[in-house]
């Protein structure tokens, strides 16, 4: 089971669509919607700040989402964030991919449909243009994404959606 707390007078608020998977940890001002799905062992505190997450929105194994004071991390819907990612005080924009291993920090905000690369640092304040593919540490751009990225970042966003809606069945 997901591990569920308060912090002081704050409680997150899951919708009732959501998958939680054994290990993850969810505390405090945090808002999830319908549909989205946090797998094993990620951590999403709201301790600090207000954490928003989407809807249809998949945090993949072992994520770290977390805030400074007064800086909310906002996660708008149709986003897949991939295995090991951090995510702290930032904005990723609807329908965007933030790859595994990727770090994105205070103040960046993703653009719509944006993919960040494996492994790739976006620092502090880096605004990435919509449907742009940007990879390293720092991150840059590298090009703009085409139908054929937008077409399988839809189909893992949509298999995430599934997985995470079967396996709310089946533990239920």
């Amino acid at each position: 089971m997901a591990t569920i707390h308060p912090y002081k007078d704050k409680e997150p608020d899951i919708h009732e669509t959501a998958y939680l998977a054994k290990g993850s940890v969810v505390t405090g001002d945090v808002r999830i919607g319908r549909e989205t799905s946090i797998w094993y062992n990620s951590v999403i505190r709201g301790d600090v700040a207000p954490t928003i997450i989407g809807e249809r929105v998949s945090i993949q194994d072992n994520s770290t989402l977390h805030q400074s004071p007064g800086n909310p991390l906002i996660i708008e819907d149709d986003v897949t964030v991939g295995h090991n990612a951090v995510l702290h005080s930032c904005t990723v924009r609807k329908g965007a991919l933030v790859g595994m291993g990727a770090i994105v920090l205070d103040g960046a905000e993703i653009g719509e449909e944006a993919m960040i690369g494996a492994g790739a640092l976006v620092p502090p304040g880096k605004k990435i243009p919509p449907r742009t593919l940007v990879v390293g540490s720092p991150a840059k751009p590298m090009r703009e994404l085409n139908e054929n990225d937008l077409a399988d970042m839809r189909r893992i966003r949509r298999e995430y959606v599934e997985k995470g809606q079967y396996y709310k069945r089946l533990e239920s």
